[in-house]
């Protein structure tokens, strides 16, 4: 066979494949099945929800501060003179109980001046009893001249009228009358020195005073001499040593009361008018007076926790407001007082709450009216998830009061039944359809949680 028949009988053959392979797929086609179709459903998305409801609420406020004495006693010499004791444990850090004598001055000066002044009201005392006697002397001779004078003017006058008749002579007379002149004279002598008496008398009784205000004032600067713990106190600061001559106005030691201490909380300025709120009476004060008399801050709680320290704290009251903010953090400075903070002490687990520690201050009071409140992760910038009576996703924009604990009080944009979905959604979009499913034991902590408890 030639080349040429060769090309042919190959082309050939090609064409009758492809003529094949078309009849086949004409024949697969036209015999194939029309696709069934399938209805598909949206499925509900599962969420869970709360229902809101106005809970009672502890509102909160919280600040940092640091501890201090709630009375510091400044020991300075009211009198001078070298030390001559001082207590073996007066040192940095001691706790002493109140009447331990801790230094003493030498008295001998003191004691000098105090016997000088008693014996000066000894003698004005035996002044005033001598005066006494001169006084009932002259009130006796006095008594006496009278009676002399009296006879003296019965005599003179029975004279004159014999002289008179011509009985006496001139010169009796007159010597009878110069009798009589003389005895007035004693008697106006003995009135004059009664009369003298009671200005004697006020001398007398200024110089007593005198003596005896210098007797009260050497006494009380021999008592100056012992300086003796007016409380039970921890020692801080001590610049005095035995054999020391101190000068009165120097500084001796300084001593931290054991009765309690303070902290100077610094608490932002919206949360402590929250806080203030309930405790504000609901009629305005006609003085400032007036409204500290009012302001119940006895309402507020107060817990003292030291910061570092898990597990220490302390039970206070809320005893004033300090006057002006920080002028630093701008923050209200709310004084919390603990009493007794050695008492059930256990070093190192439990300190006593002392002077420089860091604390961290909790005050709580009941709100007034119970408030709606949501888990602060169920706001969405600004919105709320709810879910409708179709069980359908609605996005709800709404106003916080404010948040605290992890809650966020609601002010607009909530009523209470409203069913919020507290699950976060990747895909929340208006109308959806959702599954709801309440989650109580969610709503029973935030029951807690707006209660103030610790879960």
């Amino acid at each position: 066979m030639s080349r040429r028949g060769q090309r042919l009988g190959r082309a050939l053959a090609v064409l009758a494949g492809v003529a094949a392979g078309t009849a086949l797929l004409v024949v697969l086609v036209g015999n194939r099945e029309a696709p069934e179709r399938e209805e598909t459903t949206v499925s509900a998305l599962p969420v869970r929800v709360i229902e809101a409801r106005p809970l009672p609420f502890r509102l909160e406020a919280r600040g940092h501060g640091v501890a201090r004495p709630a009375e510091t006693w400044q020991a300075v010499a009211n009198v001078s003179g070298p030390v001559v004791e001082r207590h073996p444990e007066l040192e940095n850090g001691t706790l002493l109980a109140a009447g331990t004598l801790l230094v003493a001055l030498d008295p001998s000066r003191y004691e000098l001046v105090v016997a000088e002044a008693e014996a000066e009201l000894a003698s004005l005392a035996a002044e005033r009893e001598q005066l006494e006697a001169e006084a009932d002397n002259a009130r006796r001779l006095l008594a006496l001249e009278q009676e002399a004078l009296a006879l003296a003017e019965q005599e003179l006058s029975r004279i004159e009228r014999l002289a008179e008749n011509g009985s006496v002579s001139t010169s009796r007379r007159d010597e009878q009358r110069r009798t009589t002149v003389g005895q007035r004279l004693a008697v106006a002598a003995q009135e004059n020195t009664l009369s003298l008496l009671p200005s004697r008398r006020d001398v007398l009784a200024a110089q007593r005073e005198r003596a005896a205000t210098r007797l009260a004032q050497a006494r009380r600067d021999l008592e100056d001499t012992r300086i003796v713990a007016p409380y039970d106190l921890r020692l801080a600061d001590v610049e005095v040593e035995r054999h020391q001559f101190v000068h009165a106005g120097q500084r001796l030691f300084q001593a931290d009361s054991l009765a309690a201490a303070e902290v100077e909380a610094h608490v932002p300025i919206a949360m402590m008018r929250r806080l203030l709120a309930g405790a504000v009476p609901d009629e305005p004060p006609r003085s400032a007076l007036e409204l500290s008399e009012r302001l119940a801050l006895a309402d507020i709680e107060a817990e003292v926790a030291l910061v570092g320290a898990e597990g220490v704290g302390w039970t206070g009251r809320l005893v004033r407001v300090a006057s002006g903010l920080d002028p630093a953090t701008r923050t209200v400075r709310a004084v919390v007082r603990v009493a007794d903070p050695y008492r059930d002490v256990l070093p190192p687990d439990r300190p006593p709450l002392q002077r420089d520690m860091y604390t961290r201050v909790r005050l709580s009071t009941p709100s007034r009216e119970p408030l709606l409140a949501v888990p602060a992760s169920a706001v969405h910038q600004g919105e709320l998830y709810l879910v409708d009576d179709e069980d359908r996703l609605v996005r709800r924009q709404m106003e916080v009061a404010f948040e605290q604990g992890g809650l966020a009080v609601v002010a607009a944009g909530l009523a209470p039944g409203d069913r919020v979905v507290v699950d976060d959604l990747d895909n929340a979009i208006q109308g959806m359809a959702l599954a709801p499913r309440r989650d109580e034991a969610l709503e029973r902590r935030l029951v807690e949680r707006a209660a103030g408890e610790r879960p």
